[in-house]
């Protein structure tokens, strides 16, 4: 018998093996490369693509039926103005990938009359028996690609179709602060738009959580001037932030004869004073000069630049002390629901901004996370996005907003509240700058009138999609709670609901007006 030779042998499995990773690292042919796209489009379809005869009543009986109702389907509008070029490239990546019908350009058609016929649509096939629409229908995500501003038109109109099964909203950051997507974990830098990272975004989707957050209505209400005008001025008199603030109708319940009554809605923010007049600069000069305003990145340093020129960072030398917010309005908050209380803003406050999201200006966190004493003291508590609290905090410049940057950093904690009351002083000034979710504009106030009020109050929650490592918490996550011992770089200085809100008038909708130029959203 042939003596057996081990060395051969393992030379043999060594030459094999070899083999094998000159196999497998070779460059991929032509073939293989079709199967790997070809698996990858079928899983696609698998998961987000809806059948063209459920986006479209009127489509033809042979368009594609899928086998299996899609684990994922979602719904994606872009507004293509968005992010210099990149709202463009993405709209057509998404299309590539998805049924076209299923993708939308938000400077073609308003997502309200999208939504209307689809769902009406879905209702009619459910009425003729279909169990796919039906299943469609519950498992329906919204992707929605734009600024604070876009993603803000998007949760307001699913609000105010008041749907049996309203779909989650994911948003894409193709904004400049992009605060909704950094809160909920997508991120505040401008996306990828090759078809890697539009798939690898679309996973995400599918594996997110759904989260609820807190809507909040705004309603302003003064006698109607007897000269001039007192609408809302936007950036270069065009209607940038109108579509989320905006003179009601004189045939809407909210309306008052003799006054004129303002109303809109917003999910992150509302800041008044010297942070908001940097905005309105800054919105303005984009409005002049666009092409200089392409780039993120080139966006973020302009707006800096207009901080100083806009004097934020020297506002105890060139800002009026008549403009500070204790000198120019009264501020009530609602502590317990029907109870309206006053409350101190220290003298140099300069802007006030009240928080619905841990997430202000590119991702800062104003009110930070309160340590033990301050809940125990003050009843201060941890911000939630769902726990039906605004927390209202106050700045003195722009110096005193750098703390944020520092860990634990904060603004000046002045309460947690169900409600917000502003009552301007008569004839301290002429105007004041106001701001919505980015959305920035002049407000003009009547002379010698101490009719000027400002309220803002909770109305109701939308259905947000999150990755499972977002800065925003739920009071009902166990997981979600904070630590309250932790050191903080404290820059505090001073130590019924809805016959209560119906009293005042707010209102159940956040409808844009029908004249808002799309474009002109962030």
């Amino acid at each position: 018998m042939k003596k057996f030779d081990l060395g051969r042998y393992e030379e043999s499995l060594f030459s094999a093996g070899s083999c094998l990773l000159k196999f497998l690292s070779r460059p991929l042919n032509r073939l293989e490369l079709m199967a790997d796209s070809e698996s990858e489009n079928n899983s696609i379809h698998r998961d987000f693509y809806i059948p063209t005869y459920i986006l479209a009543p009127n489509a033809s009986s042979n368009s594609l039926r899928l086998p299996d109702v899609p684990t994922c389907p979602v719904l994606v509008f872009v507004n293509s103005k968005s992010g210099g070029q990149l709202g463009g490239e993405l709209l057509r990546t998404f299309r590539h990938l998805l049924n076209k019908y299923q993708v939308f350009d938000l400077g073609e058609e308003a997502p309200d009359s999208v939504l209307r016929r689809l769902y009406l649509n879905i209702e009619r096939l459910k009425g003729n028996g279909d169990r796919f629409a039906a299943e469609i229908e519950e498992r329906m995500r919204i992707i929605v690609a734009g600024g604070d501003g876009t993603a803000g038109w998007l949760l307001g109109v699913v609000s105010d179709l008041k749907l049996s099964q309203p779909p989650p909203i994911a948003t894409v950051p193709l904004g400049t602060g992009n605060n909704l997507p950094f809160a909920f974990g997508w991120g505040k830098k401008n996306p990828g738009t090759d078809l890697n990272s539009v798939i690898s975004f679309l996973k995400q989707v599918k594996n997110a959580k759904e989260m609820k957050m807190d809507s909040w209505h705004i309603l302003m209400r003064m006698r109607a001037p007897k000269v001039g005008s007192c609408d809302p001025v936007a950036p270069l008199e065009l209607p940038h932030s109108l579509h989320a603030f905006h003179r009601v109708s004189p045939s809407d319940e909210l309306n008052v004869e003799g006054f004129h009554t303002f109303r809109g809605g917003f999910w992150n923010y509302f800041s008044m004073g010297m942070d908001a007049q940097v905005s309105y600069a800054f919105h303005s000069e984009r409005k002049t000069n666009p092409d200089k305003f392409k780039n993120q990145l080139v966006n973020q340093s302009s707006y800096l630049k207009l901080g100083c020129t806009q004097g934020w960072f020297f506002a105890p030398l060139v800002h009026p002390s008549s403009k500070n917010i204790a000198q120019l309005t009264k501020v009530k908050i609602m502590k317990k629901q029907g109870e309206w209380q006053d409350l101190h803003i220290p003298p140099s406050v300069r802007s006030i901004v009240c928080l619905n999201l841990p997430s202000f200006s590119g991702g800062l966190n104003p009110w930070g996370t309160p340590n033990s004493n301050k809940h125990r003291y003050r009843d201060l508590t941890p911000p939630f996005v769902d726990d039906g609290l605004l927390e209202v905090v106050g700045f003195r410049d722009a110096w005193h907003g750098l703390v944020l940057l520092a860990p634990k950093g904060h603004g000046t904690r002045l309460a947690q509240a169900h409600g917000i009351r502003f009552e301007f002083h008569k004839g301290t000034s002429d105007h004041t700058f106001m701001r919505i979710d980015g959305e920035p504009w002049k407000q003009p106030l009547p002379e010698n009138d101490d009719t000027v009020v400002v309220e803002i109050s909770h109305l109701g929650q939308v259905k947000m999609l999150a990755t499972h490592d977002c800065r925003a918490k739920s009071i009902h996550d166990p997981s979600s709670q904070f630590s309250h011992d932790a050191d903080e770089v404290d820059s505090d200085e001073e130590n019924l609901v809805n016959e209560e809100r119906r009293k005042f008038g707010a209102a159940d909708t956040f409808k844009i007006p029908d004249e808002v130029d799309v474009s002109s959203l962030s």
